[in-house]
């Protein structure tokens, strides 16, 4: 480094902590509070933002979801006590346009859908960055358990630290610029007691809050109550049908069924466990069969972004790892690009309850670095 080059504070910037304004985005929980008072505490310029996404009145809304009532005031109390500027910003109509509305047409095709991702892409890393510049942030910081490195050529995405907090699944579609914005600083935390510790150590009110659970406007993780709310009507019965052709049965309605599931089928009798293997929407029928049909190697994949140093399309595979649901670890693959955001993904063991509308994330097998990732669709 030259001898002049001015030196970097603890987020990168070539500037002082007090000259470096930095735009929080707080929900309300532990983790983006601490990330806040932290940043307050070492001297930055913080300007806290939450998002008021849904009316915290509605029936959509539930105790204990982020961006509800009772966090944008935990939210607030900790700015006051830290000393810095809060806003509420009122996103309802941008979340109902971009996350839920998808949610429930995904949800209806049969799909599995994962709003929290979107919500990420579509609000957080787009509209409230966009915010951030507005109020001539130099960056923006969030809570999520995830690392941000500079290499070769810029900012890079890796998985944090503590692999049972990792949040990269659901922040796959950060693109590079958006990346060069961002700071995570808890991603480097070995576990959520540190983050708890920190939270204590700066008297938050907030330290022992529980953290929130399923998606935030789907109460009791009940997908199927929400959609009917969403679109009265919906839930039209049909038959269910064993994949050899013979009818089992009648369901409720194609949304209270998801790929892989086995109980509640109301199919009881049978000699054999039987398993959600397809929903086909167009004709209302819940497909089921043995377990061994949920088997799937070939995974198509499209609205893929992609963050390796090589084009995407420079080569006619990779090899990597994917991970193909949240709960799942990352499994050995083979990825062909087919285009810029296309591609076919080959398994080299086959995975159960493989699901269109779940992403499919790509990870460096050698590092902790993840390469992007897409949407998992029916195929061809």
């Amino acid at each position: 480094m030259p001898l002049d080059a001015p030196t970097l504070n603890s987020l990168g910037l070539p500037k002082p902590p007090s000259e470096t304004r930095v735009v929080v985005a707080m929900s309300g929980g532990v983790d983006s509070s601490v990330v806040a008072a932290m940043l307050a505490e070492e001297g930055y310029d913080v300007v806290g933002v939450t998002l008021q996404l849904y009316d915290h009145g509605a029936a959509l809304a539930k105790k204990g979801a982020c961006c509800a009532g009772i966090d944008i005031h935990d939210a607030r109390r900790v700015a006051e006590q830290m000393g810095f500027p809060h806003y509420v910003l009122d996103y309802e109509n941008i979340f109902r346009d971009a996350v839920i509305d998808e949610f429930a047409e995904s949800y209806l095709g049969g799909a599995t859908p994962v709003p929290c991702i979107r919500c990420n892409e579509r609000v957080k890393f787009k509209d409230l960055l966009e915010t951030a510049k507005d109020l001539d942030a130099d960056c923006m910081a969030t809570g999520h358990y995830i690392q941000r490195m500079v290499g070769d050529q810029g900012a890079e995405l890796h998985s944090a630290a503590d692999a049972n907090r990792d949040q990269s699944y659901f922040l796959f579609s950060t693109t590079p610029e958006q990346l060069d914005y961002l700071r995570f600083p808890l991603g480097h935390l070995k576990s959520k007691a540190e983050t708890r510790e920190l939270a204590a150590k700066y008297g938050l009110s907030v330290a022992d809050k529980p953290d929130s659970q399923d998606i935030c406007f789907v109460p009791d993780g009940n997908y199927a109550s929400v959609i009917e709310k969403l679109r009265p009507g919906a839930a039209e019965p049909g038959e269910i049908v064993h994949a050899d052709g013979r009818v089992l049965g009648e369901h409720r309605g194609v949304i209270h069924y998801t790929i892989g599931q086995r109980r509640g089928l109301g199919i009881g009798g049978l000699t054999e466990p039987l398993y959600v293997v397809k929903l086909d929407v167009d004709n209302k029928q819940v497909i089921v069969g043995p377990k061994e049909m949920l088997a799937t190697r070939k995974v198509p994949v499209r609205e893929i972004n992609w963050l390796g140093d090589a084009p995407f399309t420079s080569r006619e595979e990779w090899h990597l790892s994917v991970k193909v649901r949240s709960t799942r670890p990352p499994r050995e693959a083979i990825v062909r690009p087919i285009s810029e955001t296309e591609a076919e993904v080959e398994l080299v063991v086959a995975e159960e309850g493989v699901s269109p509308g779940q992403a499919c994330v790509f990870y460096d097998p050698d590092s902790s670095r993840i390469f992007g990732g897409g949407w998992i669709w029916r195929g061809y």
